[in-house]
């Protein structure tokens, strides 16, 4: 058997479904995605898991391959495309994990989600406000912080934003639910 690697009947073949084809496909491919995943991925994705939904992409859209530049070109656009849409996705759906708080942040949350009526310290707390706060988007980050930090009224907030003071009640709510499943989802994983 040949050891050398043709890219061309490789693909042929894998476009009829060859196994083995495929693996030494992956193979060949592999140094190629991996650096690309290590210069791209988000701090919370998983260097393997995002390895593997890039090669998912490879071969299920394998068709779309039409040749017009190396295969090798492609396979990092559609690596690249991969990592940088995650990394869009986090940013628009920020989440704080348990993993992402200090040492010091870590023991305030443990302590007030312990006892809600013990005082932490005020500067760890607000340590820990600022950190949680870091998952909303900047405007519902504006409101929480007027109207519960500032203690700011609804009319004085409504001001300083220019939006309306309904649309300040309901983006409060709302961060605040945000607020809430973030804290529990930080709490299911600090128990686990």
């Amino acid at each position: 058997m040949d050891e050398r690697f043709d890219l061309g009947v490789c693909l042929g073949l894998v476009r009829q479904r060859d196994e083995a084809a495929a693996r030494r496909l992956f193979e060949h491919l592999y140094p190629l995605v991996i650096r690309v995943v290590r210069s791209h991925r988000s701090p919370r994705v998983a260097e393997e898991d995002l390895a593997q939904e890039i090669f998912l992409k490879v071969f299920t859209r394998l068709e779309q391959y039409r040749g017009e530049v190396p295969f090798e070109h492609w396979v990092a656009r559609v690596a690249v495309n991969t990592c940088l849409n995650i990394l869009r996705a986090q940013k628009a759906r920020p989440e704080l994990r348990w993993a992402d708080l200090s040492e010091d942040q870590a023991a305030v949350l443990e302590a007030t989600l312990a006892d809600e009526k013990a005082a932490p310290n005020p500067e760890g707390a607000r340590d820990v406000v600022d950190k949680i706060l870091e998952c909303l988007v900047p405007a519902d980050r504006l409101v929480i912080s007027l109207l519960d930090l500032e203690e700011r009224s609804v009319a004085e907030v409504s001001q300083i934003t220019g939006w309306g003071q309904a649309m300040v009640k309901v983006r409060a709510f709302r961060a605040r639910r945000k607020l809430r499943k973030h804290l529990e989802r930080l709490q299911k994983h600090e128990m686990i």
